[in-house]
């Protein structure tokens, strides 16, 4: 999206689906690639996305009209997330004894880390928990945010305390980007990956692209 682009329009349309629960819930709801873009009524249940949309927890009743609100996905070749993919331990968890391994982040053909890295962070959304961890995220822009963490031993618990306030960027070891197709291949062992806050399991690398858009929330 452009600054000062209005996102979102009033809608008199039925829903082509409702989805109750969170994230991962919602991500399911992402149709085949190519597929038409479904208008879908979220009631959210603990979703970090809808907290990043001022979206309100689940209701019974439903408006008359609503807004209809364009989301991107970010499709990965594990799988489809909505909000938030994780590499690596998870950064508010992240400890001093915690192994870096060898990591090459790849963000639209230009790579922006070759080196020791913990975790790397793509993100359609802003929120991990009680953690703003990507203050500049935007479900909608077209483009996904990544950060990759590189941070010494001794620096990570200074590096937790800020994350609830989203102050724990710009850091002069978590290279942070924005791009549309994001490369990540490791050395020397897998990372465990995490789709909308549900572990996938360990991977050597992964592929991911933006969706945009992927949804049309009901709003």
């Amino acid at each position: 999206m452009k600054p000062g682009e209005v996102w979102g329009a009033p809608t008199d349309d039925q829903p082509d689906t409702t989805v109750t629960g969170d994230d991962a819930a919602l991500a399911a709801a992402v149709p085949a690639d190519g597929s038409p873009v479904p208008l879908v009524r979220f009631r959210p249940v603990g979703s970090e996305l809808a907290r990043a949309l001022g979206v309100a927890p689940a209701r019974t009743d439903d408006p008359a009209r609503g807004i209809a609100l364009p989301v991107d996905a970010i499709d990965t070749d594990r799988g489809v997330a909505v909000n938030l993919v994780t590499l690596g331990r998870p950064p508010g968890a992240l400890r001093a004894w915690h192994r870096a391994r060898h990591v090459t982040v790849t963000v639209d053909g230009r790579t922006v880390h070759d080196g020791p890295a913990t975790t790397v962070v793509i993100a359609n959304g802003q929120f991990a928990g009680t953690a703003d961890l990507v203050p500049r995220g935007h479900p909608g822009d077209g483009r996904l945010e990544v950060q990759v963490y590189a941070l010494r031993a001794a620096e990570r618990a200074g590096m937790r305390r800020p994350l609830a306030t989203g102050t724990h960027v710009p850091h002069p070891r978590i290279a942070t980007t924005t791009g549309r197709r994001i490369q990540v291949q490791t050395a020397g062992g897998a990372l465990v990956l995490t789709l909308d806050g549900r572990a996938v399991g360990a991977v050597p690398g992964l592929v991911a692209a933006v969706r945009h858009p992927a949804l049309r929330l009901l709003i």
